[in-house]
């Protein structure tokens, strides 16, 4: 994959998210087509860890892209392998070791700015996707960012063949 087809890849994954998809559904969707997932069932599958997991302001939705893609490409798929889950386990935490260094937290709540679990937590609606709410969240920033790393991940991957 040339840098400009990953770069092609980040775009989309922002563009997702200006389009009103949740952050985990922008990344994800992006490079769902390289696993043989479909645009319509990368964006259910990854619902639900919009907000900071169902809009609990827990792990940031971008971050859980992430961990959701690298599953989709290097994941465990006997139950008795270890050394595979392992393998996996590995690039997830140097994945989300990069994003905590490149945006200060994986929690969605501290990347909001949020104060306590307690306030965070205060609604299931989804926020309206206004001017001003692109305007006061740094989420398309933490999409871009996610979208790169997993973008950056699989150019390695390639280059070290």
């Amino acid at each position: 994959m040339t840098d400009k087809e990953l770069d092609t890849r980040v775009v989309r994954a922002v563009d997702n998210f200006m389009a009103g998809y949740g952050c985990c559904q922008s990344v994800v969707a992006a490079f769902a087509d390289l696993y043989g997932l479909d645009d319509t069932l990368a964006k259910k599958v990854a619902t639900g860890f919009g907000g900071g997991v169902g809009r609990m302001r827990m792990m940031c939705g971008a971050v859980s892209g992430i961990v959701m893609l690298v599953g989709l490409d290097c994941g465990q798929t006997e139950g008795s392998d270890r050394e595979g889950k392992s393998a996996c386990y590995k690039v997830v935490q140097d994945l989300l070791a990069q994003s905590k260094a490149e945006n200060g937290s994986l929690i969605c709540a501290e990347i909001l700015g949020l104060e306590g679990y307690e306030k965070a937590q205060n609604s299931y609606v989804a926020s309206a996707r206004t001017a001003e709410y692109y305007k006061s969240r740094p989420c398309v920033a933490k999409v871009e960012s996610a979208a790169r790393i997993f973008a950056n991940y699989l150019k390695e991957k390639v280059e070290s063949r």
